[in-house]
């Protein structure tokens, strides 16, 4: 059974810093691309990075220089360090990954709740 599991969300003021993890975890061959999403009260989830399998990054264009996405492929972990926070980056932040099991599929983590406050 695969497992993506976050963690590092919390409370911080407006400029700090969060550092996020996700680990995955189970019976899996491969894991492709690796990213970042958030989703605030009512809205509909949002892709804020993503990286592949050998590094290459992509980033929403509103978070640019902010955040930065990387992995470590030997843990199969994926990081998410977010600097410089404001009140609106409050959201829930979720991981996903695109494994290869028995089939190539798509994961979810539970969800790790980011909250910055003025």
């Amino acid at each position: 059974q695969v497992q993506l599991v976050e963690s590092g969300g919390g409370l911080v003021q407006a400029g700090g810093s969060l550092r996020l993890s996700c680990v995955a975890s189970g019976s899996f061959s491969r894991i492709n691309t690796m990213a970042w999403y958030r989703q605030f009260p009512g809205k509909q989830r949002e892709r804020v990075a993503s990286i592949t399998s050998a590094g290459s990054t992509n980033y929403a264009d509103s978070l640019k220089g902010r955040f930065t996405i990387s992995r470590d492929n030997a843990k199969n972990t994926v990081y998410l360090q977010m600097n410089s926070l404001k009140p609106e980056d409050t959201a829930v932040y979720y991981c996903h990954a695109e494994l290869v099991t028995s089939y190539t599929g798509s994961w979810w983590g539970q969800g790790t709740q980011v909250t910055v406050s003025t």
